[in-house]
């Protein structure tokens, strides 16, 4: 019996030790859980980038010049600028009927050569084509009676040119003609010496240029008359026959702060800037707004000259605080 009770102890206590290690085994997962728990926490404590707002609740973002930059984002510095009241034109390129010649042969015949296309360059007496006359049967060079480009070609060949009809044109592009179209009732408010801007649309801005010329009379399927602007292209900018936007310059007045209109933002319902502060840190800069033209808006209160500011592609910095808010919340 004594040796029984012995054993019947050992059992309870080998029991007993084997239910302490499955507490200790089950335990552990709990453990672990609370310890991510407090891993999670320490990582939502962590430091982010996020809309901050000073003691005027204006807002302010942390963004890289690299980021921006990657961005198509552009700073320009506010500062004094003209403003310009206009009239808006539409208007089309056309070569400079002053230099510009029809080449036409001497004598018919049949065409032998061709020495040149349209969009060549041609020199003052450089031949064109070669042409067997009918009268001689001999061959006589056309040639460039100036220098310039050929812009259109009439003859092929092999084929018979006769003098009645040009066989090349070759305008001088060294100027061009932009034929601008004005409305009846805008006349009266254009002179000549006017100060006109062209805009080609080409991405490289306006070109300044002055009204030379007003019809005397009308079109009347249009209603409108042509006033012309004579402008240099000696780098070949301007192509005849595309079409070209102008404004035509009425008054000029000059504004203390001007920032690019392309820098207006509205956010939560303020008219703002944003503005390039010290370190990485864009303010959105809630501001006043004066006057403006196409190009620049006056700014009569909350930004001072001399501070950078975003100019171009301003929506992405509102985007990126947008997204910086909703963080923060």
């Amino acid at each position: 019996m004594r040796a029984f009770t012995v054993i019947l102890i050992a059992i309870l206590a080998a029991a007993a030790g084997a239910g302490a290690s499955r507490f200790l085994v089950e335990a552990t997962p709990h453990s672990e859980a609370a310890a991510s728990h407090v891993e999670k926490d320490h990582a939502d404590k962590a430091p982010k980038d996020h809309v901050e707002q000073d003691e005027h609740g204006a807002d302010r973002i942390r963004i890289s010049d690299v980021k921006l930059a990657a961005a198509g984002v552009t700073l320009a510095e506010a500062g004094p600028a003209t403003l310009s009241d206009t009239l808006a034109f539409n208007g089309v390129l056309r070569a400079n009927q002053e230099a510009l010649v029809q080449v036409t042969p001497r004598f018919p015949g049949i065409v032998r050569a061709i020495k040149k296309r349209i969009g060549d360059s041609v020199a003052k007496d450089e031949q064109l084509a070669a042409i067997e006359s009918n009268q001689s049967l001999t061959a006589y060079d056309l040639k460039a009676p100036i220098g310039g480009t050929i812009i259109d070609r009439q003859i092929s060949l092999g084929e018979y040119a006769s003098e009645q009809k040009p066989a090349f044109v070759v305008a001088d592009l060294s100027t061009i003609w932009v034929d601008l179209s004005i409305y009846r009732q805008d006349l009266r408010r254009v002179r000549l010496d006017d100060e006109v801007l062209i805009d080609p649309d080409d991405g490289r801005g306006p070109i300044k240029g002055n009204v030379s010329y007003i019809a005397p009379v009308g079109a009347s399927e249009t209603q409108t008359a042509l006033a012309r602007v004579v402008l240099a292209n000696a780098d070949g900018r301007l192509r005849p026959g595309l079409f070209v936007t102008a404004r035509l310059v009425l008054a000029k007045r000059s504004v203390a702060v001007a920032v690019r209109a392309s820098a207006i933002q509205t956010l939560e319902n303020k008219t703002v800037v944003f503005v390039r502060e010290e370190g990485d840190k864009i303010e959105a800069r809630p501001v006043a707004l004066g006057e403006s033209d196409p190009t620049y808006v006056e700014i009569r209160d909350g930004l001072s000259p001399g501070e950078h500011y975003v100019a171009e592609n301003s929506f992405v910095v509102k985007a990126e605080m947008g997204k910086g808010e909703a963080e923060h919340d």
